[in-house]
């Protein structure tokens, strides 16, 4: 019985808890704990399901979202307000993108949470700029 419950709430989930939830390990892991350090470094964060991927909104703005690319073996945190941080830059990648920078992880080792804080809470104080510079 349950099972049965649990199953059927998940059903009720939030698509972006959805996508999470039905992630491969070693990126489920990876994710739920991503999701514990961003939700608990700025609550007032909104989670929606937006571009087919987890994207977090602050104040109705987009602030940064968590995929896993298929045929990739990482997760990619990126950062809507990106052309406008000032910590850890050395630790972005940009690869093949004009704007957009994003942390990567392969493993649930690979996580810093002072870095992730560190940007997190940088991308909040420049969240109002916008996504260009």
């Amino acid at each position: 019985m349950l099972f049965w419950t649990w199953n059927a709430s998940y059903k009720d989930m939030n698509p972006a808890e959805s996508y999470i939830l039905d992630q491969p390990e070693p990126f489920k892991s990876i994710l739920l704990q991503l999701q514990v350090l961003i939700e608990s470094t700025i609550p007032n964060l909104e989670l929606k399901y937006k571009y087919r991927i987890p994207f977090y909104y602050l104040e109705g703005k987009p602030f940064c979202y968590l995929n896993v690319p298929k045929k990739k073996a990482y997760v990619d945190v990126g950062f809507w307000s990106s052309a406008h941080l000032s910590v850890h830059l050395d630790k972005m990648v940009t690869e093949g993108r004009k704007v957009m920078k994003s942390l990567r992880y392969n493993t649930l080792d690979d996580i810093d949470a002072e870095v992730l804080t560190a940007i997190l809470l940088d991308a909040q104080n420049v969240n109002h700029k916008g996504f260009w510079k």
